[in-house]
């Protein structure tokens, strides 16, 4: 059992840096693709997805570190910091889109 447990933390581990590898990527390639052709709409996008990269990584960070004895204040202020760059860059992800 105690084998199971660490072999799925293990995995959980591999799956966020995987994700978080993902928007790291997506960001590069928006990033490449606002130089070559720099715009409004392909900044927006960047900006949407560096912040959205920063989000992932506040997520793993914050879930690495166990609020779980944390006080009620702790736990909201942890999930605040946690959203807010998610809010921001989903948000300049709609702007790129719409603008």
């Amino acid at each position: 059992m105690v084998e199971s447990v660490a072999f799925l933390r293990g995995l959980l581990v591999v799956m966020r840096l995987a994700v978080f590898g993902l928007t790291l990527g997506i960001t590069l390639i928006s990033f490449q693709a606002y130089q070559k052709r720099p715009s409004d709409q392909l900044q927006y996008a960047f900006l949407g997805f560096a912040f959205i990269s920063m989000g992932v990584a506040v997520s793993s960070v914050i879930t690495q570190l166990g609020v779980d004895g944390a006080s009620e204040l702790v736990r909201i202020f942890f999930g605040m910091t946690e959203t807010i760059p998610f809010i921001i860059g989903f948000s300049m992800l709609y702007v790129s889109l719409y603008r």
